[in-house]
């Protein structure tokens, strides 16, 4: 039984590491808005809604979390006078 729970464990995580966010992992190259980005209120509640058993929920929490991270680290850089990377507006999932 001992067996066949954790291979049922090491299957559900492999799983879970198959699911992508639709929203790409943010570039950060500014050491102190990367910091405050991660270390955000709003980050970690989005990331208090995973449920690592459903992978749709996983993927969307994901997303959301990518997303808000990024504005978080975007709203940083404009505090401080920094240039934004890029030059147009990420592609946004539907919902």
């Amino acid at each position: 039984m001992m067996r066949l729970s954790l291979a049922a464990m090491l299957l559900l995580t492999a799983c879970m590491a198959s699911v992508e966010p639709l929203t790409p992992t943010p570039l950060m190259d500014n050491a102190e808005c990367r910091a405050e980005a991660r270390s955000s209120p709003e980050v970690r509640n989005t990331s208090r809604e995973a449920n690592l058993e459903n992978p749709a929920n996983l993927r969307r929490v994901q997303t959301e979390r990518n997303e808000t991270e990024a504005r978080v680290y975007n709203g940083c850089l404009r505090r401080l006078g920094l240039p934004i990377a890029g030059g147009v507006e990420p592609i946004r999932s539907r919902r």
